[in-house]
């Protein structure tokens, strides 16, 4: 007797396009775009997990170099004095410092300045 496949391949094929439904035309429509689209989308996704960590980096490296600037101190002066001074502050919470919190940040800059 032959096994028919109508229920589980339905279920299967609507899993995957309940998966595609942000995207656009056939891909919402057809199972074989809808899975080469969601297939992709993963990998995107995996990828940029991993991306997302050297994003955030170089955001809090230009916050910090911008507001370093301003008071008169390049990024890579402040970061060599804070590690003569040895403070350690991390790059996430020095950028949330110089943004949220000027004067506690001018106080880090003010100390990395003087010898």
């Amino acid at each position: 007797m032959r096994v028919k496949r109508g229920v589980p391949a339905h279920a299967k094929h609507k899993k995957i396009l309940n998966k595609a439904k942000g995207m656009q035309h056939y891909r919402t429509r057809s199972y074989r775009m809808a899975k080469q689209g969601v297939i992709k989308s993963l990998r995107y996704s995996y990828r940029d997990r991993r991306n997302k960590k050297r994003d955030l980096r170089s955001l809090w490296i230009t916050r910090i170099n911008n507001a370093a600037r301003e008071l008169g101190i390049s990024y890579s002066q402040l970061i060599a004095g804070m590690k003569a001074k040895n403070i350690n502050i991390d790059r996430k919470i020095l950028s949330d410092l110089a943004v949220s919190q000027p004067e506690a940040f001018k106080a880090i800059v003010n100390s990395v300045k003087e010898k």
